[in-house]
């Protein structure tokens, strides 16, 4: 478990840095009661210019890269991510962290330019430029002005990392010391330990549950990250989408550019199934923090599994929704047990898991765990009350204009889009999916995913 997950309240990228929308009850609270109606107006205008503003379109280049496109003129940027089915999942377990080393050294050098050289040229075009990889795939992005300079500068500078990127053996030097240095540092911490062993423990035999450690970082070579390059840097395995003041026809040939950079490649073979059902085990390792690091849960769902919208509906009443979330209710708010607890579910490409984390002192950790698992089998029972569905359903809808209230933030779904192979209508029908949720519906999509003989538990902190 080496990425930020997805988590179904925000619905969001899986790459870090996608930011969680307030409520507009929480506006309404900081701008005053006057306000109230004028912010939810905006938000209703917003909501409808959104979605009359998002005709998604897509098509495949020649190279059989699939792309995803929305104009937008009112500002002249062009946004533009390229996926690549190059993720985590894919690390030798051996040379755990390939995945993510390989992204990171895409643009530190092509022939003729260094790293610097490289940034300089983009800073010289006002572009900015990003990269990173996920379990499932690695992501790389890039924002330019679509003048006519500042546009071909920066995609001619694109193109030529994704198509002849050197990875110079003293870049990658430094980077796995630093690399190593962090993990060195990180494996003392509890949150890393829990995050880690409870990876490994639900996930023990798929990629899912592999994490990088200094003895795998070592192993890596120059020559093994030019060879995850071209295997996986496929053009006909990644998804191209782009947002932007830019017309249909230009979008295609930018699309066709960056396609025809990507090495060539055979389909993707099959990885190992996430194994379901199995009986939940229970971990405790001591550590000398004051408080317990806490996790549970189980594999449950792929983000294609149309129980999507019933779970992200009824995680939000159980730990999705922060403060008003039974979780929090129960952990925090009557028993005064943890300053934080939460829930997610976390959909890839294969199944992802469904987790409960909190902290908690020591000497209240089975305390903790026991009001935690009571009030997970309550919800898993009776699933929310009439009062708990409605609220839910008004937070994720009024919150929902938030989340596509930015070229950037439209530029994550639309990657999301593309890379799950959702409905191109996807947005325009986000709300109305929310609003059809039942309690029935809640319950037997929980009733499918989550079980308490099959959740595992992980505590760092008080010992056995």
């Amino acid at each position: 478990m080496k990425s930020i997950p997805l988590r179904l309240p925000h619905d969001a990228s899986r790459r870090p840095g996608s930011p969680t929308a307030p409520h507009p009850s929480a506006a309404r609270r900081l701008l005053g009661p006057a306000s109230g109606l004028f912010v939810g107006l905006a938000l209703m205008l917003i909501a409808t210019l959104a979605q009359a503003a998002l005709p998604i379109e897509h098509w495949t280049t020649s190279q059989g890269t699939r792309v995803y496109f929305v104009r937008a003129d009112a500002i002249p940027m062009l946004d533009i991510n390229v996926d690549v089915d190059a993720g985590d999942r894919w690390d030798p377990r051996d040379r755990a962290g390939l995945a993510g080393m390989t992204a990171g050294l895409l643009a530190r050098g092509v022939p003729g330019m260094d790293e610097n050289a490289i940034a300089e040229r983009f800073a010289e075009l006002g572009a900015r430029r990003g990269s990173g990889a996920s379990d499932d795939r690695a992501s790389h992005s890039l924002r330019t002005l679509t003048s006519a300079r500042e546009l071909d500068g920066a995609l001619a500078m694109f193109e030529r990392i994704l198509r002849e990127p050197t990875f110079p053996a003293d870049v990658l030097g430094r980077q796995k010391e630093q690399s190593i240095q962090a993990l060195r540092e990180a494996q003392t911490k509890p949150d890393f330990i829990a995050s880690r062993t409870f990876g490994s423990t639900i996930y023990p035999q798929h990629p899912y549950g592999l994490s990088a450690s200094p003895e795998t970082i070592t192993a890596i070579e120059r020559d093994r990250i030019e060879a995850f390059w071209r295997s996986h840097y496929a053009a006909n395995r990644a998804v191209v989408s782009m947002i932007g003041a830019i017309p249909r026809a230009q979008a295609e040939q930018i699309a066709e550019r960056l396609s025809r950079a990507l090495p060539r490649g055979e389909a993707a073979p099959p990885l190992p199934p996430v194994t379901l059902g199995g009986a939940g085990r229970t971990l405790r390792i001591a550590h000398p923090a004051s408080q317990s690091h806490i996790l549970i849960g189980a594999p449950a769902i792929a983000r294609d599994d149309p129980d999507f919208f019933p779970l992200l509906v009824g995680n939000y009443v159980l730990g999705g929704g922060g403060f008003v979330s039974r979780l929090t209710a129960e952990v925090r708010e009557k028993r005064g047990l943890a300053y934080s607890v939460y829930s997610y579910f976390s959909p890839g490409a294969q199944a992802g898991p469904f987790q409960i984390g909190l902290q908690t002192q020591k000497e209240q950790t089975d305390t903790a765990l026991g009001v935690v698992r009571e009030t997970l089998e309550r919800f898993l029972r009776d699933g929310p009350t009439d009062a708990e569905l409605k609220a839910a359903k008004d937070n994720l809808v009024g919150g929902f204009p938030l989340r596509i209230d930015s070229n950037r933030k439209i530029l994550d779904n639309l990657a999301n889009i593309g890379w799950y192979g959702l409905p191109l209508d996807y947005l325009e029908t986000w709300t109305r999916n929310v609003q059809k949720v039942s309690v029935a519906d809640i319950r037997a999509a929980f009733g499918r995913h989550v079980r308490p003989a099959n959740l595992s538990t992980v505590v760092v902190g008080a010992g056995s």
